[in-house]
């Protein structure tokens, strides 16, 4: 098969035309089996080697069916940034089509918050960014789909994990910025139950160095995932920052100075549409002030039940939210939209979980089964939700689940009949400051 590969030099950096007929990105160096550089498996791939400023531009209407993109140990926060994107006219995206390929190990290195996690095992990933930083992935359309043959192997528990974009922090200490835009992630038939492998639309994790000493703790500060389409997914949407010092963060009250050593700073989620992700639909992870807004998340958490959700093992209960922060620092949400999140022992829209100054505001949510809005258990402190709007939650639109505090205030909840505005057998702290109740079949609905 032979490339149509065009090189336009510029100075020191180099563009990468790719048109697509019956090509093959593996030829170019972005392999599923091993990498040095950028994923290169044989000599023939060496041709494409990418340094601060390279750009690889994917013809638009291509398809590269069966085949990956993986990139390892390149880039640098003081050259210019590496450009993976699109050229050419026309509405149809370039489109990386897995198809179950790309398949890597992952390993933590250790276990994680809860022993019934599973940390390590094969993942499948179409896009591959492992201790890449100083790059910008955009406008792609991601796949990595799988034949439906019965429902008992869709739901397996050894089910392999699978990816639309995975991204790896390991031996480069902090990678710092990090941007994925424009990107349409789809059909990513992952494992029904792993939440913390990189399973899923588009997740980012942070795994044990093979030398902590040397390289430093593995961490991301600059990442962004901006303006990307996230649909039919398993198991999370957008994930970014699951990391293997969750020990460091096992408290109330969380300390800024850990978040600096151990977790991630300046991570920002804007402007994405999730809709049916079988679990969890927007999430930061061990983040000091992560920002998450603009984003919408319609009908998530769709396998979070016994027709899907049938051999846990271990993993055990169905709990997916839309878009919340785990153990993060002083989180703002704001101006999100929430629509129609599928009941399970979760549910609802929003949750404060496990955090220390999370704030929820102007944001709104209609029809969640499971309600509007958790405070869960009690790591769950200074949590805020304020001026947000809620229309015909279900279920019982706030939860106050075992925490100690959290400030409700100044928001509109329009009720749906016989749904009551706490969730009948939640028994954590909250206090109702000035909000307005309407009844929905009300004048002012």
């Amino acid at each position: 098969m032979s490339i149509t590969l065009e090189q336009v030099k510029k100075s020191e950096e180099i563009t990468s035309y790719i048109r697509k007929a019956d090509e093959s990105l593996s030829a170019l160096g972005f392999t599923e089996h091993s990498f040095a550089h950028v994923g290169l498996v044989s000599a023939q791939a060496s041709a494409l080697s990418l340094q601060p400023g390279d750009k690889v531009l994917l013809e638009r209407g291509s398809v590269f069916a069966g085949e990956v993109l993986h990139l390892k140990n390149c880039g640098d926060i003081a050259g210019a940034p590496i450009e993976i994107g699109a050229y050419g006219t026309g509405d149809a995206l370039p489109c990386i089509a897995a198809n179950g390929t790309g398949v890597w190990y992952q390993d933590y290195g250790t276990p994680l918050d809860f022993d019934g996690h599973v940390y390590r095992g094969e993942v499948s990933s179409a896009v591959l960014l492992y201790d890449v930083e100083n790059i910008v992935l955009r406008d792609l359309e991601i796949t990595n789909d799988a034949p439906f043959t019965d429902l008992e192997s869709y739901c397996a528990a050894d089910k392999m994990d699978r990816t639309g974009v995975a991204v790896v922090a390991r031996d480069r200490g902090t990678l710092h910025s990090i941007t994925l835009t424009g990107l349409f992630v789809h059909d990513v038939k992952g494992n029904v139950y792993n939440k913390h492998m990189n399973n899923g639309g588009i997740y980012m994790t942070a795994l044990t160095p093979a030398d902590e000493a040397k390289t430093g703790v593995a961490r991301y500060d600059g990442v962004t995932v901006e303006n990307c389409m996230v649909q039919q997914v398993s198991r999370w949407g957008i994930a970014v920052g699951y990391s293997y010092r969750h020990r460091d963060f096992a408290a109330k009250a969380l300390a800024e100075d850990a978040f600096l050593k151990y977790g991630h700073e300046n991570i920002t989620l804007r402007g994405n549409y999730v809709v049916a992700a079988g679990g969890d639909a927007i999430t930061p992870m061990y983040a000091l002030r992560p920002l998450v807004e603009h984003n919408t998340a319609d009908s998530c958490a769709f396998e979070m039940n016994d027709r899907y959700y049938k051999y846990p093992g271990k993993r055990q209960g169905k709990v997916a939210a839309a878009i919340w922060p785990w153990k993060c620092k002083d989180a703002l949400l704001r101006y999100n939209d929430v629509a129609d999140t599928k009941l399970n022992q979760d549910g609802m829209a929003y949750d404060a979980d496990s955090g220390d100054g999370t704030v929820y505001e102007y944001n709104y949510s209609a029809y969640n089964e499971g309600g509007a809005m958790m405070f869960c258990l009690g790591e769950a402190v200074h949590s805020t939700y304020r001026h947000n709007v809620s229309y015909r939650d279900l279920g019982g639109v706030l939860s106050p689940s075992g925490n100690p505090d959290g400030l409700v205030e100044g928001n509109t909840f329009y009720m749906e009949p016989g749904v009551p505005l706490r969730r009948k057998r939640n028994h954590g702290k909250m206090k109702l400051v000035n909000n307005t109740v309407v009844p929905a079949d009300s004048k002012e609905d």
